[in-house]
């Protein structure tokens, strides 16, 4: 894969840069920019090199309709604000712009084209499409890798038309999951939560192999707890499970990764009411589990600290609830004093997690933070992602 880093010839050039600016806009009004911030190098590192930037992405699920409510105009205005450059967002239809000199006829810095998936052509990975795409520029640059497990037409097909290259962005990406999956310094955890084993059961069996501990939190938690022969109240749970359990447990001893989960908890009768602690064999059944107690959040500490290297997918509670937010706020704080002292590579990733530590302003605390989603979690199931593949032929 060839990293647009490396190039020092780009002057004049037109960069077809694919990013992920799919943040939350409300009322016209972007409330987290995080996605933008971190392809800000990219861009500054494009214009230093004077080339030509024209950049393609989207917001939402249009499914192929241009809607107002989904338009580019508000992270076009972010994008100029940040950088101090010219960002004009090109609002014609692509499909009408057939002069291949149209993009030499502006004096902006940096030039947008509206939500490519107003374009139902781009979620088929058409080819005709992403050929037409490639004749506005002479280098493509993907920069978006939490799209790059969709075979789109501006992510996979376009790389067929032009010399292709990866961003700033995605490199940092897949050097740290490189670091967590294959070039691994141990000892190496893993904390993992969500609110099904089902959707996290590949990811699991592919690290067991890898890791020494994978510790289990989050409403996942409540089907080992339970499996293990305590009552867990009206907490959340998955269904017919214990199939999924067994095959954990018997690859665990297997490859000889510990697997831990909650050894007390907090509990309440609703999500927005105060706490108790409970060892497991006292939790009532009017009582739902939110988040883990004070000795499970002393063993995870003593694992961290024993580790060289840690990835962190999901918050160990209700933390939109204050009273349930401690334990994952104290998982937070031992990787982050860690990090500082340099004893420890961290990766965090996943929506909830990043949306907990922008929450207590611990982002930068952490070796890298990733913001990719599906992706992430697809690469940590060793699957090949579409969009990485392109780059490499």
């Amino acid at each position: 894969m060839r990293s647009i880093k490396n190039e020092t010839n780009l002057r004049d050039k037109k960069i077809l840069l694919r990013l992920d600016l799919n943040v939350p806009i409300v009322k016209g009004k972007i409330s987290d920019t995080t996605r933008i911030d971190k392809i800000l190098p990219t861009l500054k590192f494009l214009n230093k090199q004077k080339a030509k930037i024209i950049i393609l992405s989207h917001v939402g699920r249009p499914r192929g309709k241009a809607l107002k409510e989904l338009s580019l105009k508000p992270i076009c205005e972010n994008l100029q604000e940040q950088l101090g450059l010219n960002v004009k967002l090109i609002t014609q239809n692509i499909n009408e712009i057939k002069n291949k000199y149209f993009f030499d006829n502006f004096d902006e810095e940096i030039l947008m084209l509206e939500n490519i998936r107003f374009y139902a052509e781009e979620e088929k990975n058409d080819n005709k499409f992403a050929e037409h795409l490639a004749s506005f520029g002479d280098i493509y640059v993907n920069d978006a890798f939490s799209c790059s497990h969709r075979s789109h037409a501006s992510i996979v097909e376009i790389s067929k038309f032009l010399p292709s290259f990866s961003g700033l962005q995605i490199d940092l990406e897949i050097d740290a999951l490189t670091k967590i999956t294959s070039e691994i310094t141990k000892p190496i955890s893993c904390i993992i939560g969500g609110s099904k084993i089902s959707t996290k059961i590949d990811i699991i069996k592919n690290l067991i192999p890898k890791f020494d501990n994978i510790i289990i939190v989050g409403a996942m938690a409540n089907n080992f707890i339970e499996y293990f022969g305590h009552n867990i109240g009206k907490s959340i749970k998955e269904k017919n499970c214990d199939p999924i359990i067994e095959e954990i447990i018997s690859l665990s001893k297997k490859e000889k990764c510990e697997i831990s989960y909650p050894v007390d908890v907090l509990v309440s009768k609703d999500l927005n009411g105060s706490y108790k602690k409970r060892k497991l064999n006292e939790i009532l059944n009017d009582e739902m589990i939110l988040d883990i107690g004070p000795k499970t959040i002393d063993k995870i500490t003593n694992i961290i600290n024993s580790s060289k290297t840690i990835l962190w997918n999901g918050p160990a509670g209700y933390f939109e609830n204050p009273n349930f937010a401690n334990g994952s706020i104290e998982i937070a704080k031992t990787i982050i004093k860690n990090n500082k002292l340099n004893k420890i590579f961290s990766v965090v990733g996943g929506g909830d997690t990043v949306s907990l530590l922008n929450s207590i302003k611990a982002v930068d605390g952490f070796t890298f933070v990733s913001t990719a989603g599906g992706a992430f979690l697809e690469y940590l199931e060793g699957k090949k992602l579409p969009g990485i593949t392109a780059l490499n032929h």
